[in-house]
C-alpha cells in the first residue's frame, strides 16, 4: 500500500522530504508531481522499479525513458552535450522539456534506447520535484504517469493513490501541477528535432 505524503507546494516539509528518500533508496517506486504533470520515478539503478514502470504503462524496450535532474552539473553528468547545443538547453531550462542525447558510460545500459544509446534528460521548474532532488543528490529515473488507454495523464494524488495503491510506495501531492506532458526535443544528430509537442513552447527549437 502506498504512502501519501501532502507537501506544501513552495517549502515542502524537510522531514516528508526525508522520509520519501529513504523509501526510494530502498528500491521504492513512487509517483510525484512536476511542472508537465505527474510522474512514476525510481533511482537510475533500481532495475526492478524499471521494470514495475514498464509493467504500469506497458511500454517496449524503445521507449525512452528520463533522467530528471536537479541542475545542469548533474545532467553534465549523464549526457554527452557540445557547445551549441548546452547553450540551446541552457536557454530553455528549468522548464517542461526533455531532451535526448547520447548518454555517458554513467548511464546503465538497460536505461538507454537499445539501438541509439541515448537516453532523455530534463530539469523540472517546480518547487517540489527540485526539492526531492536535492534532498535525493541524484536523478529520478522517471516516466510520464499516462496508463494504458488513456488519452491524458492523471493529474490528481488522491486518484493515482487509489488507481495504483499497490503498485507504488508513495505518493507525493502538493496540489496542481502540469497537465501536459513535456515537449521532447531530440538533441541526438546535433540537430533539434521535436518529437512531441507538449507543455514546454516548441519555438525555440523550431
Amino acid at each position: 500500500m502506498a504512502r501519501y505524503f501532502d507537501l506544501h507546494p513552495e517549502n515542502p516539509q524537510r522531514r516528508a522530504l526525508g522520509q520519501v528518500v529513504e523509501i526510494l533508496r530502498a528500491d521504492g517506486l513512487i509517483a510525484y508531481p512536476t511542472d508537465s504533470c505527474f510522474a512514476l520515478g525510481c533511482r537510475p539503478g533500481n532495475r526492478d522499479g524499471l521494470d514495475r514502470i514498464r509493467a504500469i504503462r506497458k511500454l517496449d524496450h524503445r521507449h525512452h525513458f528520463t533522467l530528471v535532474c536537479q541542475d545542469f552539473a548533474q545532467l553534465g553528468q549523464f549526457v554527452h552535450i557540445d557547445n551549441a547545443v548546452f547553450r540551446a538547453i541552457k536557454a530553455a531550462t528549468p522548464g517542461s522539456y526533455t531532451f535526448i542525447l547520447p548518454a555517458t558510460k554513467e548511464v546503465p545500459r538497460r536505461l538507454m534506447h537499445e539501438k541509439k544509446k541515448t537516453v532523455g534528460v530534463r530539469i523540472p521548474d517546480h518547487r517540489v520535484t527540485q526539492a526531492l532532488l536535492a534532498e535525493l543528490g541524484e536523478p529520478l529515473l522517471s516516466s510520464t504517469l499516462l496508463l494504458p488507454g488513456s488519452g491524458e495523464p492523471m493529474t490528481q494524488g488522491w486518484e493515482i493513490k487509489e488507481e495504483l495503491d499497490h503498485q507504488l510506495e508513495a505518493v507525493l501531492d502538493s496540489g496542481d501541477c502540469g497537465v501536459e506532458p513535456t515537449t521532447v526535443v531530440d538533441f541526438s544528430s546535433g540537430e533539434a528535432e521535436i518529437l512531441r509537442v507538449g507543455a514546454g513552447d516548441p519555438a525555440p527549437f523550431e
